[in-house]
């Protein structure tokens, strides 16, 4: 890594690099600069801990320091659309370089210290304390530091390997950070990651601290260390001659981690399966000899006290969690060899007041350094981002990066399976392949059908991205946001992705607020009704009476696209629809029961549109066909005030707008006939002898 060491501790002399000289106070450095990219902190007259000298001044970004006083303008207050986080940058071979640096004869005390790679972050992003496991650290966040760095304040517990802190003075030590922090800042969150044994540590804070806004991001905590499955040869490590102790990390690595994940963080994705397996080989070549330095990092004496520190730590944590009052996220790990993590999440959910548990059945303890894991959208997708006392969907929003459009696309794939199509119309009425259509600024309201279950909508999310770096943000049921919901699994499931890319439940205060901020917001008028339509309702809209997202467009300036879709009925075939999962007693029962649950949509509404009901049908996969959609002509509502006061007029272009929507279907239906590549079979044959790509030509516009 071509970065800078910031290595502080009390008592060593200061070596600070020329452009931030000037900047930091008050702080007493050491170490190599030369690999590694850390900013510690020191303590105070007294001896005490503190962040980037917080008590005279304030940290402006992950490792600048500027007074509170003298804070000016000019900070970013926005991502770009997939901005470049950095994931997959670092890897498992520079944490243990990096630890090697900061492993230097040291006795403590512990102390926290800022990334210098976390780089600068948004104005009025919550901190972030980051609470080791077992090896102390501190760089158990590495390959996440870029990308948290930008949306949070990013702080990180190093506790030096010769350092005999007992468990009670630990806790301590971050409760007086906490507080601080709170007192300062006392209507923001304060996030605490705790990984392993900082997950005890967490958890003991926020017992103490009921009052205080705590989020927990406790990533297979150790507060099972007495189940574990290790616990039959803990004691036999003191047994262990000094001169054999070097293998012992070396095989708690693979017990804690997996190898194959760790070496594959960096590998790129796309790569034909034969040069992913020579780079797999390549990266193990060379971590592999690099675990031997955990012999270093943590010596014979050091494990033995950790483990006892373990101990400790869940026992005074678990007698303190009905105290927690904390919003908390596990994430827990399927392949965990250390701890019983799968089992714990369920106690721990059980025992926790405000506990939301997401499953990574493939990973193992050393979860936040495998390859696959990309917190920030764990942290998104399950709404625990905020910068406020509530989450806002609207000022909380922080767009997809591009490795988690990447990742988003690995998950599903569905694009390359249907290769979509899609139409758009110029201003003049011309149809055209691609996306020229789509007005460059907002507000736009795309307003369309809804197919069944919502199928078209992750192609078509993806496809505004791919090609014209625009977000769309989708106007969902509110169900997708009650994380305790029926329909939510304890994984990383559908619903995560929903949140994640930014769609917010459809109210007409959120509608009001996406136009009044120029979004491009995306709104099915048939909502559930026709998602979940039934037998021989395909392409069929079901729409209130009520014309108020013209009035509301038109409130805002905001151009009006309608749009179809058809491909559904190419790609499954609904063989159990409502009316046939309500004459199945059981079934029927708990969908009405369920349905009492959720917030009624379109209670006042009259006829089929009234039917909103939430339920699973059954469907059958077809061969894939294709999907396509036609964006019609944009509809401009500036200077159009007549809107807003004539109903007539507001009614008018609600039913244009209905008639256009039916009649791009029309036309897709027709067009889609004379579609050389319809079928699978003929876009597999061109892609392999013309182009590897989605870009498959369709029938002439």
């Amino acid at each position: 890594m071509a970065s800078i060491v910031k290595l502080f501790s009390p008592n060593l002399p200061v070596v600070i690099e020329p452009k931030f000289r000037n900047e930091l106070t008050r702080i007493r450095a050491s170490g190599n600069s030369s690999s590694s990219s850390i900013a510690l902190s020191s303590s105070d007259s007294n001896g005490i801990p503190f962040v980037n000298g917080i008590k005279e001044s304030s940290n402006e970004g992950n490792g600048r320091l500027v007074s509170r006083k003298k804070q000016v303008g000019n900070v970013e207050n926005e991502l770009e659309v997939l901005w470049d986080d950095g994931y997959g940058t670092v890897t498992v071979k520079d944490y243990l370089e990096l630890a090697k640096d900061m492993i230097h004869v040291d006795g403590g005390p512990p102390r926290w210290f800022c990334p210098v790679d976390c780089g600068k972050p948004l104005q009025g992003s919550p901190v972030l304390f980051f609470l080791p496991g077992i090896d102390g650290v501190g760089l158990g966040l590495c390959l996440h530091h870029k990308t948290l760095g930008r949306v949070f304040e990013v702080r990180c517990l190093h506790i030096p390997v010769y350092d005999r802190t007992p468990f009670g003075e630990l806790v301590k030590l971050v409760e007086d950070t906490v507080r601080l922090e709170h007192t300062l800042y006392p209507n923001k969150p304060i996030y605490l990651v705790g990984d392993s044994f900082g997950g005890c540590l967490a958890l003991a804070v926020a017992a103490r601290n009921p009052s205080i806004d705590l989020v927990l991001i406790l990533v297979n905590p150790a507060t099972s260390i007495a189940k574990s499955q290790l616990q039959p040869i803990f004691p036999l490590l003191e047994l262990v001659p000094d001169e054999l102790h070097v293998a012992v990390p070396y095989l708690l690595s693979f017990v804690m981690g997996d190898p194959i994940r760790m070496a594959s963080v960096n590998i790129d994705k796309g790569l034909p399966p034969a040069q992913t397996l020579e780079q797999l080989s390549a990266n193990l070549t060379s971590l592999l000899p690099c675990l031997s330095d955990l012999a270093d990092i943590i010596p014979k004496e050091t494990l033995l006290w950790k483990l006892k520190l373990l101990n400790s730590g869940a026992s005074y944590a678990n007698s303190r969690l009905h105290a927690v009052k904390a919003e908390v996220l596990l994430l827990a790990s399927g392949k965990d060899n250390m701890l019983p993590s799968s089992k714990e999440a369920q106690c721990l959910k059980k025992s926790l007041q405000n506990c939301t548990v997401r499953y990574f059945k493939d990973n193992g303890h050393t979860l936040l350094l495998e390859d696959g894991i990309h917190l920030l959208a764990v942290i998104k997708g399950t709404l625990k981002y905020r910068r406020s006392r509530n989450h806002d969907y609207i000022s909380d929003y922080i767009p997809p990066s591009h490795s988690e459009s990447e990742l988003h696309k690995q998950s599903f794939g569905l694009r390359h399976v249907i290769s979509p199509v899609m139409l758009s119309t110029l201003d003049d009425g011309k149809i055209v392949r691609g996306l020229a259509g789509i007005p460059n600024q907002g507000p736009v309201l795309f307003v369309g059908y809804h197919m069944l279950m919502g199928l078209e909508l992750i192609p078509l999310v993806e496809e505004f991205l791919l090609e014209r770096k625009i977000m769309i943000r989708g106007m969902a049921h509110p169900l997708f946001f009650t994380l305790d919901s029926a329909f939510a699994m304890d994984d990383n499931t559908m619903m995560d992705k929903v949140r994640q890319f930014s769609s917010v439940p459809v109210t007409p205060s959120n509608l009001y607020r996406l136009l009044s901020s120029k979004s491009f917001t995306l709104l099915y008028p048939g909502g559930v009704r026709e998602a979940l339509h039934r037998k021989g309702e395909e392409y069929k809209l079901f729409w209130p009476d009520q014309p108020e997202f013209v009035r509301m467009a038109a409130r805002f300036e905001a151009t009006i696209i309608p749009f179809g879709v058809v491909g559904e009925d190419d790609i499954a075939q609904l063989v159990l629809d409502y009316d046939d999962v309500m004459k199945i007693p059981i079934l029927s029962d708990f969908i009405k029961d369920k349905n009492q649950d959720f917030m009624r949509l379109r209670g006042d509404a009259k006829g089929e549109v009234a039917n909103q009901d939430v339920y699973i049908p059954g469907i059958l996969p077809k061969v894939p066909g294709r999907f396509y959609y036609l964006f019609g002509k944009p509809i401009e509502t500036k200077g159009r005030k007549e809107l807003l006061k004539n109903k007539e007029s507001a009614n008018e272009l609600y039913t244009q707008i209905k008639a256009d929507i039916e009649s791009t279907m029309s036309y897709l239906k027709e067009k889609r006939e004379k579609d050389p590549y319809r079928g699978i079979i003929e876009r597999t044959i061109y892609r392999t002898i013309s182009a590897p790509t989605n870009d498959v030509p369709a029938f002439e516009p």
